[in-house]
C-alpha cells in the first residue's frame, strides 16, 4: 500500500495546483505531497530491506533492491528541488499566474519518474520513460525564451526518435521471452529466471535496440548533444531533477536488460559497453576544458558520469556493479546539489557566463562557498563520495582484468577532475568585476535547500550507514555479474 500510495501522491498534488481555488498554494502543495512520498520511500526502502521486495500490486508495481534504491533518490532529489523552487521561481520574476501550471506539470514529470522503477512490467516501463520524456520538454522550455524554445525542440526531437527504437526492443524482448516458453507474465523477475533459456541473439539485439533508444535520453555519447542545452536552459530546479534522476532512470532500465543478459551464458555485450562508456566520459572530459558557461559545465560532467556507470557495468562482476550502483547514488546526491549551487549564482549575479563570474567568494560567501563544495564533490576530490565510489570502479576493472580500460578511464577522470576545477577556480577567486552592491540576496528557501544536500555529500564520504550499505548490496545483486 505504501508504494502505491508513494507512486500517486505526486499525481495528486498535481491535481491540487490545476484546481483554481488552489494555485496560489501549488509550491506548498508540491512540497507536502514529495515530502510524504518520500518519507515512505524511507518505509519501503526498509520493507525492501527486511523482506527483500516491497509489493503494491503484484505484477504491476513491485520494487526490490535497486527499484527501491531508485524510488528513494528521485523522492528525495525531487522534494528538495521543489524547496528550492519556491523561492528560485518568484526571484526570477516568473507571472504569478503561470506559476501553477509550472508546479503542476512538475509533479507530472516527478509521478513519471518514480512510476518508472516501481513498474515490474518492462513494457509499461518504456510507457513510464516517455512521459518522462513528453512532461520534461514542457518544463525545458518554460521560460519561453527563444533560447529555452530552442532548447526544449531540440531535446524533443533527438529523445522522442528514440522511442521507436527502444519500443522494437522491448518488442523483441517479448518473442525471445514467448519462445523460450515463457507462460506468464513478463516481468523483470521472471525474464531473469528465464533467461538461460531465451534465445542469445534476440536477448543482445533486443539490448542493442534498447540501449540506443534509451541512450538518447541518458545523455550517453554521440547521443548526448541535446543534455547540455536543455540542462543550461531549463529553470534550475528542473535542471537538478534532469541531471540528478531522469538522466538515471533510463540507464536504470537499461541496467536492468543488462542484468538480463549477464543471466544469459551466452549473451554477452560488455566489452561494447565498455567502449561507448569511456567515449562518453572522453567526450565529456574534453568538452569541460572548453566551456562557457557554468551550468553546461555540470551538465557535461553528467554525461562524464553516465560514461564511468556504463563502464563499470560493462566491467560485469559484482564488485563492480556494486560500485555503478554507488556511482548512481552518488552522482544524484551531488549533481542536484551542484545544480542548486549554480542556481544561487545565477540569482546573485544574473549571468550564466564563467567569463562573467570573478571573485564569487567575495561578492556572495554563501554562494562561493557551495560553488566550491559542489565542484570538488562532482570533480571526485576526496574524502566525497564521487571518489569513493570511482576509485571502487577503477579496483574492480582492475581485478577483473581489464587493465587498458581502467588506464584510460582513470586518464579521463583526471582529466575531467582538472577541467572543473580550473573553471570553478577562476569563478572563486581574483578580483571581482562587479560592484559588491550587485549581488542579489539568496531566498531561504534556496539556501534551506542547498544546505540539506549537502549532508549526504559530505556524510556518505565520510561514513555511510549501515542501512544505505545494505540497500546498495541488495541493488547490485540485481544487476548480476560473475
Amino acid at each position: 500500500m505504501a508504494l502505491i500510495v508513494a507512486i500517486f501522491l505526486p499525481l495528486i498534488a498535481a491535481l491540487l495546483c490545476w484546481l483554481k481555488p488552489l494555485r496560489k498554494i501549488a509550491w506548498g502543495a508540491t512540497v507536502l505531497c514529495l515530502s510524504a512520498s518520500f518519507v515512505l520511500a524511507v518505509v519501503i526502502s526498509g520493507k525492501v530491506l527486511v523482506k527483500g521486495r516491497a509489493i503494491g500490486l503484484a505484477g504491476w508495481f513491485e520494487v526490490d533492491g535497486l527499484g527501491a534504491l531508485m524510488v528513494l533518490l528521485v523522492s528525495f532529489v525531487c522534494t528538495l528541488a521543489a524547496v528550492f523552487a519556491g523561492g528560485y521561481m518568484r526571484h526570477g520574476n516568473q507571472q504569478a499566474g503561470r506559476l501553477w501550471w509550472f508546479y503542476c506539470n512538475y509533479n507530472l514529470l516527478v509521478f513519471a519518474l518514480i512510476v518508472v522503477p516501481a513498474l515490474a512490467d518492462p513494457n509499461l516501463v518504456w510507457v513510464g520513460v516517455e512521459l518522462i520524456t513528453l512532461f520534461a520538454i514542457l518544463l525545458v522550455g518554460f521560460e519561453s525564451t527563444p533560447i529555452a524554445l530552442e532548447a526544449a525542440w531540440k531535446y524533443a526531437i533527438l529523445t522522442l526518435m528514440g522511442a521507436p527504437i527502444s519500443l522494437l526492443g522491448f518488442l523483441v524482448l517479448y518473442w525471445a521471452y514467448r519462445g523460450a516458453g515463457g507462460g506468464t507474465a513478463e516481468t523483470w523477475q521472471n525474464l531473469q529466471v528465464m533467461a538461460p533459456a531465451m534465445s542469445p541473439n534476440l536477448l543482445k539485439l533486443s539490448f542493442l535496440l534498447v540501449f540506443v533508444g534509451f541512450g538518447t535520453k541518458t545523455g550517453f555519447a554521440p547521443m548526448h548533444t541535446w543534455l547540455p542545452d536543455a540542462h543550461s536552459q531549463a529553470p534550475t530546479p528542473i535542471c537538478a531533477v534532469l541531471s540528478g534522476v531522469k538522466t538515471s532512470v533510463p540507464l536504470y532500465a537499461v541496467l536492468r536488460l543488462l542484468s538480463i543478459i549477464l543471466a544469459s551464458p551466452e549473451a554477452r555485450i560488455g566489452r561494447w559497453m565498455i567502449i561507448i562508456g569511456l567515449f562518453s566520459v572522453g567526450i565529456a572530459a574534453f568538452l569541460l576544458l572548453q566551456v562557457r558557461d557554468y551550468k553546461r559545465m555540470f551538465a557535461y560532467s553528467t554525461v562524464e558520469h553516465m560514461g564511468i556507470i556504463l563502464t563499470a557495468a560493462g566491467f560485469a562482476t559484482k564488485e563492480s556493479a556494486s560500485a555503478a550502483v554507488t556511482q548512481m547514488l552518488n552522482h544524484s546526491l551531488t549533481k542536484s546539489l551542484c545544480f542548486y549551487t549554480a542556481g544561487i549564482v545565477l540569482l546573485a549575479l544574473g549571468t550564466r557566463q564563467i567569463r562573467d563570474v570573478r571573485g564569487l567568494f567575495r561578492l556572495s560567501p554563501f554562494a562561493g562557498a557551495a560553488l566550491l563544495l559542489g565542484a570538488l564533490a562532482i570533480a571526485g576530490a576526496p574524502p566525497f563520495p564521487i571518489f569513493l565510489s570511482e576509485f571502487s570502479i577503477l579496483s574492480a576493472g582492475i581485478r577483473s582484468g581489464h587493465i587498458t580500460a581502467v588506464a584510460i578511464l582513470a586518464i579521463l577522470i583526471v582529466v575531467a577532475f582538472v577541467a572543473i576545477m580550473l573553471q570553478v577556480n577562476s569563478m572563486l577567486f581574483g578580483k571581482p568585476e562587479l560592484d559588491y552592491s550587485t549581488a542579489e540576496a539568496v531566498p531561504l528557501s534556496c539556501r534551506t535547500a542547498v544546505l540539506v544536500a549537502a549532508v549526504p555529500v559530505v556524510v556518505l564520504g565520510l561514513f555511510i550507514p549501515t542501512p544505505i550499505h545494505s540497500l546498495l548490496q541488495l541493488a547490485a545483486q540485481q544487476l548480476g555479474g560473475h
